[in-house]
């Protein structure tokens, strides 16, 4: 049956009580955030920061201060850097272009990261190489794990925090590390399988050029190598048109952002409140859902930022990155969130092992053990914690349900009697209301990455246990007028949107 859309007045409505729902619960965020202040402060440390009206900052996610500390030196200067190495070599060397970029990668990462991490990378980069060289998949995915697996090695992290001075420069080269490991692994999958024409494109200077690529260096977004070198070798690749207005345009944007996540920051103190396992035991349910909203709403600007300001040095270097975030708040399906949020770490994932291991053309079977490998994988790459398990495992029964349920819809008999039982605008308020149970438990699955599986017990039992029936049902209310909006965009309003700065138009990729 296909999809119906809603009338004017019922849109406005559900977008309306959308806009209610976020602004009071997050209203209920900041009033417990003022309450609690001292409490917290004397926890958490809360920083005094004067540009922000006056209002303490709350500092406690780690990974937003690691890297807006980091931005201020060095990182942004070395992407301006890159920009005015790249466009030179464009303008006088341009058939040497890639070889500059990576020269200037190279120089950037012993810049930050010293001999030592440099020397690291291009082991493992090496390493991955000549496995790839033995073209067997199997082997490269093995060394490949193996080198995430040595670099959470106890004794080897010693070694790698006795290069520096600060705990931040060894968080560095772990992240980075990270990073790499889809880079290397990308490139030597690709060598697995190139055709002997194709050979200029799979040397070793080749995997630098990729690996070494300066604006997602650190920490992404994810481009696998396939998309890289067409996009790079392109002759048409250059800077984007003499539009300053658009680009000053998506620099603003990119500003806002950052304001809008250090606003979130100073007014609503969730993530201390989150580390506050007393305090989250005893706030209000509207606090408790507000700071849930806030949480995952926060870690969608964030990842904006981080991801917004390499994409535009990527856009100056003529090539596509990829896709920004997609609002979590329009998301209404675990499928729809992995394939929209991070779509560079997605399209690694489809591409290396979901399509390898057959998916959804091998039956039930095929899809289930395509599923579980790579959950298993981005369980491992991101630090395969104990919460990380549940994390993944709870992503994976809702990614199988949700296809469950639509092979269900979908086949003949079904859509047979559904047409006949349900008008068309009764199944889209049907579909709204499974959307909303997918979205909780999506959100649910969020709050234990976010927080941790203790943060998950608390929400499971205040929500779910202590405030049965009428919290959940309360919960499921709002996430119903969410779905709403989330369906009527996504289908009518916004179907091929592209949620992120525009595309360069002189590169095409297949």
């Amino acid at each position: 049956m296909k999809a119906v859309r809603l009338s004017r007045w019922e849109f406005n409505i559900y977008l309306l009580l959308s806009i209610v729902i976020h602004a009071y619960s997050f209203y209920e965020v900041y009033r417990t955030s003022q309450e609690h202040e001292e409490e917290l402060e004397s926890e958490f440390d809360l920083e005094t920061d004067s540009y922000f009206w006056g209002f303490k900052k709350d500092s406690t996610d780690f990974e937003w201060n690691f890297w807006m500390e980091w931005a201020r030196w060095p990182l942004i200067w070395l992407m301006l850097g890159h920009v005015v190495v790249s466009q030179f070599a464009r303008i006088y060397f341009k058939e040497y272009r890639p070889f500059f970029l990576m020269l200037y990668g190279m120089a950037a990462c012993w810049f930050v990261l010293g001999t030592n991490g440099l020397a690291m990378i291009l082991l493992n980069i090496y390493i991955s190489y000549q496995a790839a060289k033995l073209k067997t998949p199997l082997i490269t995915w093995i060394s490949s794990m193996f080198m995430l697996f040595i670099m959470h090695n106890q004794s080897v992290e010693n070694i790698q925090r006795s290069w520096y001075s600060s705990e931040n420069e060894y968080y560095l080269l772990v992240f980075t590390l990270t990073v790499r490991c889809l880079y290397y692994t990308s490139f030597s999958l690709e060598y697995c399988t190139h055709q002997q024409s194709e050979r200029e494109s799979y040397t070793f200077s080749s995997m630098l050029v990729y690996a070494f690529y300066y604006p997602v260096f650190h920490n992404g977004p994810v481009i696998t190598y396939n998309e890289f070198t067409k996009q790079l070798q392109n002759k048409d690749t250059s800077w984007p048109g003499p539009n300053i207005l658009r680009l000053i345009l998506d620099i603003f944007r990119l500003l806002l952002w950052w304001w809008l996540a250090e606003s979130m920051l100073h007014l609503m103190y969730m993530h201390a409140m989150f580390s506050s396992y007393q305090l989250l035991e005893r706030v209000s349910y509207w606090t408790l859902g507000g700071l849930a909203l806030a949480q995952v709403l926060f870690f969608y600007v964030k990842y904006l930022v981080l991801y917004g300001a390499p994409a535009l040095v990527m856009l100056s270097d003529g090539l596509n990155p990829p896709a920004l975030p997609r609002c979590v708040s329009s998301m209404y399906s675990f499928s729809g969130i992995w394939r929209a949020f991070d779509v560079g770490l997605h399209r690694f994932l489809i591409r290396y092992i979901y399509i390898p291991l057959g998916g959804s053309h091998r039956g039930l079977r095929g899809m289930l053990l395509s599923t579980s490998c790579t959950f298993i994988f981005v369980c491992f790459w991101h630090g395969g914690h104990e919460y990380l398990w549940y994390w993944a495992a709870l992503n994976w029964i809702g990614i199988i349900t949700e296809q469950g349920v639509k092979k269900l819809l979908t086949a003949s008999g079904v859509q047979t009697r559904i047409n006949q039982c349900l008008s068309p605008r009764l199944f889209r308020q049907l579909h709204a209301a499974l959307a909303s149970v997918s979205t909780a438990l999506l959100i649910f699955t969020n709050l234990i990455f976010l927080g941790g599986e203790h943060v998950g017990r608390i929400y499971w039992k205040r929500l779910f246990v202590q405030g049965w029936p009428w919290v959940p049902l309360t919960v499921f209310g709002c996430l119903f007028c969410f779905s709403q909006i989330g369906i009527e965009w996504n289908t009518f309003h916004f179907p091929n949107y592209k949620w992120g700065f525009p595309t360069c138009s002189r590169t095409k990729v297949p």
